[in-house]
């Protein structure tokens, strides 16, 4: 009887154990941060503000269009997300895009399409990356206004207010 008990326990464990890595097997971890693009150059400055509390969602689609996966989620105090996104979504396109903003004086998301504020993401085994976790490029909301020290930092960058590149240094 006690050995009976000690196998169906030992059977039972080796199962879950099985199961429970099969799971883990197909999810993944898509993870990154939202800024506040205080002087509006699409790019982090010294002067950027990560945002607690941004709304972002990650969708997976078909080449026909059809959405096989979303999910959102909100940003913490330093401006990190983390979404879990379960299954391999090898032969679709997935990407990260900015939802809403916490801040009225920076929610603007770029409409141009070169400037479009998404991360594509990879969300499968098949690319050679080993890790589950997928972190992607910052995304950030535009303000407003620029900060009054923006001028500064181009400046200190070698970029002229235009946004070209100073050609002096």
């Amino acid at each position: 009887m006690e050995k009976s008990t000690i196998f169906l326990v030992s059977t039972l464990c080796f199962l879950s154990f099985i199961g429970s890595s099969y799971s883990v097997k197909d999810r993944f971890s898509v993870e990154g941060m939202v800024y506040c693009d205080t002087c509006r150059t699409q790019f982090i400055t010294k002067l950027t503000e990560f945002l607690e509390g941004a709304t972002v969602r990650v969708e997976c689609k078909e080449d026909n269009g059809t959405v096989t996966f979303t999910k959102e989620a909100i940003t913490d105090a330093t401006g990190s997300y983390k979404i879990e996104v379960d299954g391999d979504h090898e032969d679709e396109e997935c990407q990260v895009n900015l939802v809403k903003s916490p801040r009225p004086d920076c929610a603007e998301v770029d409409s141009e399409s070169h400037l479009e504020q998404a991360a594509k993401v990879s969300i499968t085994h098949n690319n050679g990356i080993i890790s589950p976790i997928r972190t992607t490029s910052p995304l950030g909301f535009l303000r407003k206004e620029r900060l009054p020290g923006c001028s500064q930092v181009l400046k200190e960058l070698g970029i002229n207010e235009d946004g070209t590149q100073d050609l002096d240094d």
